[in-house]
């Protein structure tokens, strides 16, 4: 089954932000392209545009591939620019999940390695009532434990505070990475 989580709401910006969370491990024998993301499988998919905000969530490991069913029908639909906080993460997991070469026009983040955290500290973001405080791990761990709840609270929160980002400072180009499929 997928758990969706929907709100009105009224934001000022032209686009869509996506938002995942996901489950797996990164394969760290690639650095430089698109097979570190491999192992990772998306558990959630969350997006917010300018009059509402969508969640879907998968309720187990069974489910994971309705889930994909429903991110290949709806990023079709959002309303470009796409905007994402780290866009490599979204790009590569739709890509090796879904066969999916979605482009990503706006990256929320400053440089790859930039810690949402920081920028939400610094920024002084509120917290969105994210029961993590912007601890993904601990996110992972709660839909592990079927605490969908909490992972559905932590993507609203994630979403809202990369909205946040976007009005308070803007976006930059993503980075660009090279997609490779295993052989």
């Amino acid at each position: 089954m997928i758990i969706e989580h929907f709100e009105e709401m009224s934001s000022s910006f032209k686009g869509t932000i996506i938002d995942i969370e996901s489950i797996g491990n990164f394969n760290r024998q690639y650095k430089f392209d698109s097979r570190q993301y491999e192992g990772i499988t998306q558990v959630i998919l969350g997006y917010i545009n300018s009059d509402h905000l969508k969640i879907y969530c998968a309720d187990s490991v069974d489910d994971i591939e309705e889930l994909k069913q429903v991110t290949q029908r709806i990023l079709p639909t959002l309303t470009l620019p796409l905007y994402a906080f780290n866009c490599q993460f979204e790009r590569c997991i739709f890509f090796h999940q879904m066969g999916l070469d979605i482009i990503i026009q706006a990256e929320l983040n400053r440089e790859k390695y930039e810690r949402k955290k920081d920028v939400v500290q610094a920024l002084n973001i509120q917290n969105y009532g994210d029961p993590f405080f912007d601890d993904g791990s601990l996110c992972i761990r709660a839909w592990q434990s079927k605490q969908f709840d909490k992972a559905i609270a932590h993507n609203r929160a994630c979403l809202l505070k990369e909205r946040d980002i976007l009005l308070k400072r803007g976006f930059r180009r993503p980075d660009e990475i090279t997609l490779v499929r295993q052989t």
